[in-house]
């Protein structure tokens, strides 16, 4: 089963820091629902405390995430060693979306490199960390970032992007609405 921390630990830290890839979870409360489980990666998770966490979102075709988060908080992130000791390490936690133009934004955002295409922030507090072995993960070599998200955001342009969010990102595919639809409810 692993062990159990209450806190990220300077050894969690350095784990998560060295990590290429990461994977966030989490679902609505309907038992009908989907549960989400998306991959992350480009150096974009941060450990701010020993109990708070964030990531900076890219523009993408769902965003269940922050969904989700709205309706219950509920999140998971979960690493695990490709290469070296074998190691998973999950966080356990509450969730927040971070808009840009908001106070936690000015607050957050200097913890990363925001690029056109940054859609917002997912802010956690973290009140179980668990590690476990991971000897069944195989190794696999890191080669490097891909830029086909990059390119296609420069080819959208600042309207594309927008036009995009606006299809795509307002509510979860189960229905349910995201952070950026409530942004845009109010703002009709």
């Amino acid at each position: 089963m692993g062990k159990f921390h209450d806190s990220i630990k300077p050894a969690h830290q350095e784990f998560i820091r060295k990590q290429h890839v990461f994977f966030v979870s989490s679902a609505p409360l309907d038992p009908e629902g989907h549960v989400n489980l998306s991959p992350k990666g480009l150096d974009c998770f941060r450990v701010l405390s020993e109990s708070k966490v964030a990531y900076m979102d890219l523009i993408s075709s769902g965003n269940e995430t922050s969904a989700h988060t709205l309706e219950n908080g509920r999140i998971t992130f979960m690493f695990c060693s490709f290469e070296g000791a074998p190691n998973i390490l999950r966080l356990y936690g509450k969730g927040h979306t971070v808009l840009p133009n908001t106070a936690e934004w000015e607050l957050y955002a200097p913890n990363f490199t925001i690029y056109p295409s940054t859609r917002q922030l997912i802010v956690a507090d973290i009140s179980l960390v668990q590690t476990s072995c991971g000897f069944g993960v195989p190794l696999f070599e890191y080669v490097g970032e891909r830029d086909i998200h990059f390119n296609w955001a420069e080819k959208q342009g600042e309207k594309g992007l927008q036009n995009y969010v606006r299809e795509k990102n307002m509510v979860s595919l189960d229905g349910l609405p995201t952070d950026l639809g409530l942004r845009q409810e109010s703002l009709n």
